[in-house]
């Protein structure tokens, strides 16, 4: 028999659903602002005040600028180029690494992971790493984004766990039919962790996206620029003058307001996409393997 809920526990229910509510609202309401003031006239954004929950009347001259810019499409090409190859890269180095040390019989296992655990605290320093990137031969191409940050620490920590779960009768029933470790890799441990290998791709095409420091360091060509530093360059450097042609100078401070935040829009809205299609894994990928039986 379904006990009655005392008054208490409704007063609290209440409180969760209005507390939940009012955190949705605060996380999702600057997104929201951003998409309504870029749609709306920049005269009129210019001059409101307060909440924003309609357009000012719709506009889509700053879209329009935006896409007009042939930046925001080099750094469109080149952070598409980053993100593919780049999380291509991190996925076939980070499982490498995790399957090696995911083998029960490894030489001075504890050693290495001691070793691997370090260097999330601890690191060479920033010009140091410049320092070794130029002496590399990478500074001002596309691998000094690619290659150093190759496989992350707290990733391969995870990935290994995963590893780890999957049945080691598997592995010997391959080994005695001759396959290779790198064949039990790919054609085993892989297929059977695809959960984990969704959430590393989620994280590290993110962190391709988002990145803007590296380039910002190491980049000197602007052929070569991902989006986010072009976009660092309109929101800091103001450099929305080429972007208004033909518009009065006491209507360019207003129009270069509502170019920003369609910037902000175009470069945040494609991984917004893609983020409901994997976030189903993110639970379970991270606890794979956490639970022994």
């Amino acid at each position: 028999m379904r006990n009655r809920l005392s008054a208490g526990e409704k007063a609290f229910g209440v409180f969760n659903v209005l507390f939940m509510l009012g955190l949705c609202f605060v996380t999702l309401y600057p997104f929201v602002y951003v998409a309504l003031a870029s749609l709306s006239e920049p005269a009129s954004i210019a001059q409101h005040r307060g909440l924003l929950l309609r357009p000012l009347g719709l506009n889509w001259d700053a879209y329009k600028a935006v896409f007009n810019n042939p930046m925001i499409q080099v750094g469109y090409r080149n952070t598409l180029f980053y993100v593919v190859v780049g999380t291509a890269i991190n996925l076939v180095s980070t499982a490498i690494g995790a399957y090696v040390l995911s083998r029960r019989n490894l030489y001075f296992k504890n050693l290495l992971m001691m070793l691997i655990v370090i260097t999330m605290f601890f690191g060479g320093g920033l010009i140091p790493t410049y320092l070794l990137i130029n002496h590399l031969g990478m500074l001002n191409t596309v691998w000094a984004l690619l290659i150093p940050g190759a496989i992350g620490t707290f990733n391969m920590i995870i990935m290994r766990t995963g590893f780890q779960s999957v049945p080691v009768s598997l592995e010997e029933s391959a080994k005695i039919d001759g396959a290779s470790d790198l064949t039990i890799l790919f054609r085993i441990i892989i297929p059977l962790s695809m959960p984990v290998i969704a959430v590393m791709i989620l994280w590290y095409a993110v962190g391709h996206w988002n990145s803007y420091f590296g380039a910002l360091i190491y980049l000197r060509d602007r052929e070569l620029f991902p989006l986010q530093l072009v976009l660092r360059e309109i929101l800091i450097t103001n450099t929305t003058d080429n972007m208004m042609t033909g518009a009065a100078a006491e209507d360019r401070l207003a129009i270069a307001e509502t170019i920003k935040y369609a910037t902000i829009i175009v470069s945040t809205l494609p991984i917004l996409l893609l983020y409901p299609f994997l976030q189903k894994y993110f639970v379970k990928g991270v606890l794979i393997g956490a639970i022994k039986e």
